[in-house]
């Protein structure tokens, strides 16, 4: 007896241990690598998302220490993001930076509202096809969008449809593409064999430092982060320069004139303006756009889908932790905190984030359970961020290393195994599956996962009108129609299908004990059938409603005009009666 005493106590110790909240050593510890691995991710979104990189390394900071603090999974990493990188794309090229700071605050304030309206709980609604189609989808565009960096010898160039202004690269070749395509497999193949020597160190951070390191120190040649961002400042600013110029004479030109007066302003030389507009990052400021019904309808769109996006990738990935620490998070409160963070971030510069499946898991794998680790990682951000040599050391980052990172995140991000599904699993959820993949690459994220939803709600609904049946019999002169399956606005053709009014006898029974009334659809049927069988003088009864379905019947007072059990009209009878 004791010793079983014993071995229960241990069990339950070790059960304590598993599931604690957090451990100040192993927090502090998994913080300190989850910090390494955000560096790299961070910069590598921002320049995904075609801004300067400490406006990703503030928003992994911002976002990462808010929901650290207030959200409501303890050991979940949050950041700057490529799901969100990828929307904020086009958006940023088309519009300007200060539009995209604005549209994270207003994404942020929508998360809050749906914190506040408790929406968070409809994460469960999501099936899993829809899951694998967003991931597989979302690994589809960060891999795409890799490919476009892969240009050099940049210029502005007019475009004729859009009557506006495009910076324009030729793809690499010859010496270039042959440096930059080495550079990407060293960077992959580091960091997929380290982890099998050694897993004390993060992979990624050793492949960039590996690689920036034998850059700097030979004779290769290659493009920097540096260089790249200083590229991109100086196109920018010129296509505002020359917007600017083309709007205020496009008006005075005839349609004939527009076209060859684009090409000559794109052609021309100008001496570039400094911006004093640009705003550092980490910096408070109110983004510097016009007040009016116009700009909101500008970042509307954008901030609804960050919003959609943010909230489904951080709720998936708290939803797949919980499952993992057997724990339970409060994904309502997840959704105001990290609204609370974007606004946060919007205000202060940086491109917002949400939560990082990556980086999350190695957080938990890293022992850290609680929310220290998180902050712990947030601080340890904020010192490479402040610190100068550290800030020098970023920017002399290869492009093309932070091009293989994301390859890499690609390649373990793609669901590779539902590939194999095709012929395990019903079609029309293989279906789903590609569907949801080819609306994220085409169009974005929000709309693939809503479409998703719909598909599979539809296929749900039209596998389950097809299990409504009845099994009849005849008991002494009355005939009983005993159902089985829902009875729902998908199912009343067969329900209807099952009746013979004009042959069958003056009594007659419906049995509801197998089966269940749904909505405002199955009501009417019922009331339908109940007339047709008026209409022949037979006496129709209804017995073994659920008490749901009796409260229905109840509520549709307006369609069968009486209560069920006293209703001369239809003779509609309850089991109440029996």
């Amino acid at each position: 007896m004791g010793q079983d005493g014993y071995a229960l106590g241990v069990a339950l110790m070790v059960d304590l241990i598993l599931k604690q909240k957090g451990n100040l050593k192993n927090d502090l510890l998994s913080g300190l690598t989850v910090s390494f691995a955000l560096v790299p991710e961070a910069v590598a979104f921002a320049f995904v998302a075609g801004v300067d990189p400490a406006v990703g390394l503030w928003a992994a900071f911002f976002v990462g220490f808010i929901t650290s603090i207030l959200g409501g999974r303890p050991g979940m990493i949050s950041g700057a993001t490529g799901a969100m990188a990828v929307v904020m794309t086009a958006f940023v090229v088309i519009y300007g930076i200060e539009y995209m700071f604005a549209a994270v605050i207003l994404c942020g304030i929508i998360q809050v509202l749906c914190g506040f309206f408790k929406l968070g709980k409809f994460v469960r609604l999501l099936p899993y096809p829809v899951m694998l189609g967003f991931v597989n989808g979302l690994a589809i565009v960060i891999g795409k969008a890799q490919f476009s960096q892969l240009k050099e010898n940049h210029s502005l160039i007019y475009n004729h449809v859009s009557d506006s202004f495009e910076i324009v690269g030729e793809w690499m070749s010859g010496g270039n593409l042959a440096v930059t395509a080495g550079i990407i497999v060293a960077t992959m193949l580091i960091i997929h064999f380290l982890p099998k020597l050694t897993k004390a160190v993060p992979a990624t951070l050793v492949a960039i430092m590996v690689i920036t390191l034998t850059v700097t120190f030979t004779p290769i040649q290659t493009v920097t982060v540096k260089d790249f961002v200083d590229t991109q400042v100086v196109f920018s600013l010129e296509k505002k320069q020359k917007t600017k110029e083309f709007n205020e004479i496009k008006g005075d030109l005839k349609v004939s004139e527009v076209d060859a007066k684009g090409e000559e302003i794109a052609a021309s030389k100008i001496i570039l303006l400094k911006d004093e507009s640009v705003r550092k990052a980490g910096r408070f400021k109110i983004p510097d756009i016009p007040v009016s019904w116009n700009s909101f309808t500008i970042i509307i769109g954008l901030a609804i889908t960050l919003a959609a996006v943010g909230l489904i990738e951080s709720l998936m990935t708290l939803t797949l932790i919980d499952e993992l620490t057997e724990t339970r998070g409060r994904g309502n409160k997840e959704c105001k905190a990290q609204g609370l963070a974007n606004i946060v971030a919007g205000l202060f510069g940086s491109m917002g984030g949400c939560a990082m499946i990556g980086q999350s898991m190695i957080n938990i794998s890293s022992g850290g359970r609680g929310r220290i680790s998180g902050i712990s990682a947030a601080i340890f951000l904020l010192c490479f961020i402040v610190f100068p040599p550290l800030w020098t050391c970023i920017e002399t980052i290869p492009v093309a290393v932070l091009i293989g990172v994301m390859f890499t995140v690609v390649v373990a991000t793609f669901e590779w195994t539902s590939l194999r599904l095709w012929n395990k699993i019903p079609k029309s959820d293989f279906l789903i599956i590609v569907i949801v993949s080819a609306i994220t690459v085409m169009h974005d994220l929000a709309v693939a996962v809503a479409s998703g939803v719909i598909i599979s709600a539809l296929v749900f609904a039209w596998k389950k009108s097809q299990s409504i049946r009845a099994d009849v019999r005849d008991d002494g002169g009355t005939k009983i129609y005993s159902l089985e399956g829902p009875l729902f606005f998908g199912a009343i053709t067969n329900f209807k299908q099952l009746f013979t009014p004009p042959t069958d006898p003056d009594n007659v029974i419906i049995e509801f004990q197998n089966t269940r009334v749904y909505d405002h659809s199955a009501l009417e049927a019922i009331k339908n059938l109940a007339e047709k069988y008026r209409e022949l003088g037979k006496i129709l009864k209804i017995r073994h409603l659920s008490v749901e379905c009796q409260n229905l019947l109840k509520k549709a007072g307006s369609l069968i005009d009486e209560d069920v059990s006293h209703d001369p009209h239809y003779h509609i009878a309850s089991n109440q009666l029996d």
